[in-house]
Order: structure tokens, then sequence, then C-alpha cells
């Protein structure tokens, strides 16, 4: 759990910066920055999405993990969590909820997330988690100085989702092969490119309802192992 400790703090520091930094930068190169972020998060969920050597698998688990999304409607229990906090902070509306939601997902949707927290519960290296860490803390600089505090809040969703995968993995380590972790990064790259494509304003994706397909694409992976 070190690593994902320390991920969280990171992001928190990583905001503050920002917030300092935030009524220096004019609003279009505030514009111009996001948008260069998003076109790099698009080419890192691509590296990650051809990772695949079964795309059924992939396309499975989105189908299923949206599926279930909607059914339990994660994207808007985002919005309300972090509609609930800004009210609490005495927000009048804006970026705060857009905020803590994209940096949600564009922290918990990776593949060092995921592998760095299996690495971390597995044999208590968290090494990939502090590279994360650092790169998180710079995005919430930049975050927070074109979206506002709402970032800083994204780290109570890392700690929770990152936890979990370390606390599971410990369970689960004799059936986290190479193969598995493999199609598990390309399914949340997959749904990184949908954060991209989000953050750009093409499209609305409701990346939220998508995250159930990483925890498909596990269990699909050990079904197929296990047949195989």
């Amino acid at each position: 759990m070190k690593g994902t400790i320390i991920n969280a703090v990171a992001i928190v520091v990583g905001t503050g910066l920002g917030v300092a930094l935030k009524r220096g930068i004019p609003e279009r190169f505030k514009i111009t920055v996001i948008q260069g972020i998003a076109l790099a998060v698009i080419v890192i969920g691509l590296q990650m999405a051809l990772q695949t050597e079964n795309v059924l698998i992939v396309v499975l688990s989105l189908v299923f993990g949206g599926l279930t999304g909607e059914l339990l409607r994660i994207e808007d229990m985002l919005a309300a969590i972090g509609g609930k906090i800004e009210k609490r902070l005495g927000g009048n509306g804006g970026n705060f909820t857009k905020a803590f939601v994209t940096a949600s997902l564009v922290y918990c949707v990776g593949a060092m997330a995921i592998v760095g927290s299996i690495q971390d519960g597995i044999s208590g290296d968290a090494t990939t988690l502090y590279a994360k860490s650092l790169l998180d803390g710079v995005a919430s600089v930049v975050f927070a100085s074109t979206l506002g505090v709402g970032v800083a809040f994204s780290a109570i969703p890392v700690f929770l989702y990152q936890g979990s995968i370390t606390l599971l993995a410990q369970y689960l380590q004799g059936f986290l092969t190479s193969d598995v972790i493999k199609e598990i990064t390309a399914t949340g790259g997959v749904l990184i490119i949908g954060i991209g494509i989000k953050m750009l304003e093409i499209k609305e994706i409701k990346v939220g309802n998508l995250l159930p397909a990483v925890g498909y694409a596990l269990l699909l992976s050990l079904g197929l192992r296990t047949v195989g």
C-alpha cells in the first residue's frame, strides 16, 4: 500500500502547485495544454490497447463492462460524489466536478495503476507506483492550473482503487500471469483512449461506466487460461 499512499499524496501536492499557478496562466494557454495532454493520453491508450493477443477478450470485456457500468451508473456516482464535495466546500458550480471525474479516470485507468498495484501486492515492490506518483504529480499541476482544486480529490478514488488491487493481488498472485496482465492492460488502454476523446470534447463517452471492463478482462483471461 505504500506506493498508493505516496501516489495519493503526490496528486494533492501537485494540485496545490497547480492552483497556485492558475491565476498567472491565460485561458488560451490552458486550453492548448489540455488539448496536448488529451492527445498524449490517446497515444498512451493506443500503445496499451495494441498489447492484446486476444482482441475478443477486450471486446467482450467492454460489452459486459459497459452493461454492468450502466446498471450501476458509475459515471453518475462519480459526478454525484464530486458535486457533494463541491457543495460541502461551498463551491458555486464550474469545473470542480469535471476536474474530479476527469482526473479520477485518468489516474485510475492505466497500465501503471494496474500493474504497479499488482507488483506492490505480490512482491512489495512499489517502484512502478513511485514512477506513476511522479507522473501524476506533474499532471496534477497542469490539470489543477486549468480545471481547479477538484483534481486533488481524485486522490480518494485513486487510493481506494489501487489499494483494492494491491490487496486483491496478494490473494491472486498465482493466477496473475503476464498474459492475463496483458489483456487487462489492453482493455484499460481502450478506456484511456475514450478519456482522451472526452477531454478533446469530440464525443461524450461514459468512460466511468466502462470501468468494470477491467475486471471482466481479468475474469475472461483467467477463464480462457483454465479452458486452455
